[in-house]
C-alpha cells in the first residue's frame, strides 16, 4: 500500500514571500512551512516538512518521550534537518558551545546572551544533522531545508527575538540538555548509490541516488519516501515533487540517474533491502 499525503501550508511571521519555485506561489503571505501528512495522522510516528525561513527562529527545545507525555502529549520530538538552499553565511545552532547550568541557562534566557552561547554552524546545501530531544537549536535566516521529525507538536520556546510570541522557560530549562550535545549528523555510504543521512535513537534517514531496490514496510514499520531531484518511482508509480509518500508493504523502488529520494523510517537499525 502506498499513499501520497496531503499538502498543508503554514503562515510563519519568520517566513517568506517567495519560495522557489517547485512550491508553488505564497499567496502573498509568509509561507513558513509545508506539512506532509494523512487525515488522521497523529498516529504515524513521524512527520515531515519543508521550511523557509527569511529571519532566525526562536531558540526552542522539545522534551523526549517520557517528559513530552508526562505533561500530556503523545510523544517527544528528535528532528532531522537537511539543507536544500542557503543564501551565503546561512546557520543552524544545535545545542551549546559550553556547558552551563540550570541556573545559568535561565539567566542567558533572561538577557538574551543565550544567542551567543549556542554552537552556531555555517550550513550548505547537502548538510544534513539530527538534533535529539532536550538539545537547544535555532534554524537561521536564509533557508529553505526538509525537516523530518517525530510527529510531535510540543516545543518549549525558550527565546524569541522579542517577538510577541508566548516562551516556555521553566518546561524548557526542565528538559534541556545542559552540556555539549552529541554530534549524530553523519552521511556514510550503504552500498552503491545509497548512503546513511543522519541516524538517531529514534529515526533514520537515507539518501538513495541512482539503482533499484525492494524495501519491507508494513502497517506497523511502513518506510516514508521523499523525492528531492530527478525522477524515482515506488511499485511503478511516479513520485512527483514536493510529495511525500508513505509505504505500508514492500515497495519497489527504481530511481534515474542523477535522481535523489529519501527514504526514512523508525528506529536506529539500517533496513537492508531485500
Amino acid at each position: 500500500m502506498l499513499t501520497r499525503l496531503k499538502e498543508h501550508r503554514v503562515s510563519k511571521p519568520w517566513g517568506r514571500t517567495q519560495v522557489p519555485e517547485r512550491f508553488g506561489p505564497t499567496d502573498g503571505g509568509p509561507l513558513g512551512e509545508i506539512w506532509f501528512q494523512r487525515d488522521g495522522s497523529g498516529e504515524d510516528a513521524l512527520l515531515v516538512k519543508y521550511l523557509f525561513t527569511s529571519e532566525r527562529l526562536s531558540v526552542q527545545v522539545h522534551p523526549g518521550d517520557a517528559a513530552a507525555m508526562a505533561a500530556g502529549h503523545n510523544r517527544g520530538k528528535d528532528e532531522a534537518w537537511l539543507i536544500l538552499e542557503a543564501e551565503p553565511g546561512a546557520e543552524i545552532a544545535i545545542g551549546l558551545k559550553e556547558p552551563l547550568s540550570a541556573r545559568e541557562l535561565e539567566a542567558s534566557a533572561l538577557d538574551g546572551s543565550i544567542v551567543n552561547r549556542l554552537d552556531w554552524r555555517k550550513v550548505t546545501p547537502g548538510d544534513a544533522f539530527y538534533s535529539p530531544a532536550g538539545t537547544l537549536h535555532a534554524i537561521g535566516a536564509g533557508l529553505t531545508l526538509l525537516e523530518i521529525q517525530q510527529n510531535s507538536n510540543v516545543t518549549y520556546r525558550f527565546f524569541d527575538y522579542g517577538r510577541d510570541r508566548e516562551l516556555h522557560l521553566g518546561e524548557a530549562v526542565a528538559v534541556a540538555n545542559t552540556g555539549l550535545s552529541p554530534d549524530l549528523s553523519i552521511e556514510r555510504p550503504l552500498g552503491d548509490a545509497r548512503s546513511l543521512l543522519v541516524q538517531g535513537p529514534k529515526f533514520t534517514v537515507e539518501r538513495w541516488r541512482t539503482g533499484r531496490g525492494r524495501l519491507r514496510a508494513s502497517r506497523e514499520v511502513p518506510v516514508w519516501l521523499i523525492p528531492l531531484s530527478g525522477r524515482a518511482h515506488a511499485n511503478g508509480q511516479l513520485l512527483d515533487q514536493p510529495s511525500v509518500w508513505i509505504a505500508e508493504a514492500e515497495v519497489d523502488l527504481e530511481i534515474d540517474a542523477g535522481s535523489e529520494l529519501l527514504v526514512a523510517y523508525e528506529g536506529p537499525e539500517t533496513r537492508t533491502p531485500l
